[in-house]
Formats: C-alpha cells, sequence, structure tokens
C-alpha cells in the first residue's frame, strides 16, 4: 500500500511529501497519524535543521477525507469526531514547536485543514495555480479551525482574514502574494529548487541560533508588549554567544570562509 507521507533526506534538510495525490492528499487517518509521528522525532533529532513541506500531484490538500477514518466500536460520534478533531490539531501544533523552519511549497488547492498546513508553516511558496480557503464554513461549521482564526489575522490582517473566515471564498496566487501569505509565486519545474536554496540559507546559521530563531519568533507573536520581546532576544543573544558555534562563527568571517558548526 502506497505510504500517506514519503520522507527524504539531503543532508540536514528532510522533505516531507503529502502522497495521495488520487484524493487530492485528503487527511486521512494515516496520513495524520504519520505526520504527528514525524514531528514528533523531530523535536530530538538536531541532525535534521531544515524540513520542506510539499505535496503531490495537482493539488496540496484538499482538507479532511471524511472517509479516511476507522471508525471504533466503544465510541460514540461526538468522540469520534473529538478525536478526528484533536489528531489534526496536534499536528499544527507540532509543525509549531518542532525546532526547524518549515517552508511549504503548495500548489492547485488548499482547502480547509490543507490551508491551516501551510498556516503552520514558517515560509510558504506556491505555484500559479495556487488558491486556498477557509473552506469548513461550507460544510455547516464554523469558518474558524484548525488555528485559522489565530494564523490567518496575524498573515493577512483581520479585513482579508474575516472575508476568507465569513465566507470561505477562495483566494488565488497574486492575491495571496500581495497580502503576505506566501513570499513568492514559482512555477511547478522551480518551487523546489526555490525551497531547497532557501533551506541552504537557513544552513549557513549555527544550529542552535536557527533553533532559538524560530523560538523567539513564536512566542514573540504572543508577547505582551515590545519589553518583553525584547528581552526574550536579549537572553536568546547573551546564551549564544557563549557557544562554540559562535566563536567559529567569528572565526571564519574573519578568515572569509565557511563556519564548520558543531552544534556546541
Amino acid at each position: 500500500m502506497t505510504q500517506a507521507i514519503q520522507i527524504t533526506s539531503n543532508g540536514a534538510v528532510e522533505t516531507v511529501t503529502l502522497n495521495r495525490p488520487e484524493a487530492l492528499n485528503a487527511m486521512d487517518e494515516a496520513m495524520i497519524m504519520g505526520l504527528q509521528d514525524y514531528l514528533r522525532s523531530l523535536h530530538d533529532r538536531h541532525d535534521v535543521r531544515v524540513v520542506i513541506l510539499r505535496a503531490e500531484g495537482r493539488a496540496f490538500c484538499a482538507g479532511l477525507d471524511l472517509k479516511g477514518w476507522t471508525p471504533r466500536a466503544d465510541e460514540g460520534a461526538v468522540h469520534a469526531g473529538w478525536r478526528t478533531q484533536r489528531a489534526i490539531a496536534t499536528v499544527m501544533q507540532l509543525m509549531r514547536s518542532c525546532p526547524q523552519p518549515i517552508i511549504a511549497c503548495a500548489q492547485g488547492a488548499a482547502c480547509g485543514g490543507g490551508m491551516s498546513l501551510l498556516l503552520a508553516s514558517d515560509v510558504r511558496y506556491c505555484t500559479p495555480d495556487f488558491r486556498m480557503n477557509a473552506a469548513y464554513i461550507r460544510i455547516g461549521l464554523g469558518g474558524c479551525d484548525m488555528g485559522s482564526s489565530y494564523f490567518l489575522p496575524r498573515l493577512v490582517g483581520s479585513s482579508l482574514a474575516s472575508e476568507m473566515i465569513l465566507s470561505g471564498r477562495f483566494v488565488g496566487a497574486e492575491r495571496a502574494l500581495a497580502a503576505g501569505f506566501v513570499s513568492e509565486i514559482a512555477d511547478m519545474d522551480s518551487i523546489g529548487s526555490r525551497a531547497e536554496a532557501l533551506a541552504a540559507d537557513m544552513l549557513l546559521a549555527s544550529p542552535m541560533g536557527l533553533r532559538l530563531s524560530k523560538d523567539a519568533l513564536n512566542r514573540n507573536i504572543d508577547a505582551p508588549g515590545f519589553e518583553a520581546a525584547l528581552a526574550l532576544e536579549d537572553r536568546q543573544q547573551i546564551l549564544l554567544s557563549m557557544t562554540e558555534d559562535y566563536a567559529e562563527a567569528r572565526r571564519a568571517f574573519m578568515e572569509k570562509r565557511p563556519p564548520a558548526f558543531r552544534d556546541r
């Protein structure tokens, strides 16, 4: 049976591929549990420094596969729904808490939970045919789901976020770029190389510096104010200045050579 996700490695960069193209990469139980297991493992795998998230086929992810979850004899409808809901939400939480930056490459449609996978990523690229929507409200549910009410206003502003969440309307690639949802639009032949080039630039940072930078970005989204954000940054910078990698970075800069980091 085809694996719902595939993992490939290239040095310190790993690529996670959603691999249900025949179902437009809709989220079934195997995919979500596979993502959970993989993302949990990243918390203790400092050999992996950057993750690229991509999908096979003509769509990034069509959202929830309503037929892709096995019912359990010992649970009612509410309990089954809650289990599915929490399983997918846990993926979004693990994406934010893992220390590796996640670069997402999206083509075609990203609906509902598919859009939320992009929201939970750190950097997003898309193809010209990309389109996304908060599909949840179109199926009788609320438009706020899987982190959309948290991330979307922070990424695109309250007006566009409200338009999307309250209507379920699709937003295409050009508008996503203009709103700051994606960093760049690239065709299908080059989007992967754009992500790999960004990953290579990230690898120029010290391993701990990269991890703590993602951590600070996450925490300071919710910082109570400027002073709290500065306090976190100050502590991280002094901590990093005591590492062997910092001394190596300074030597490499003076000697005009790439640093040889040891994550120490």
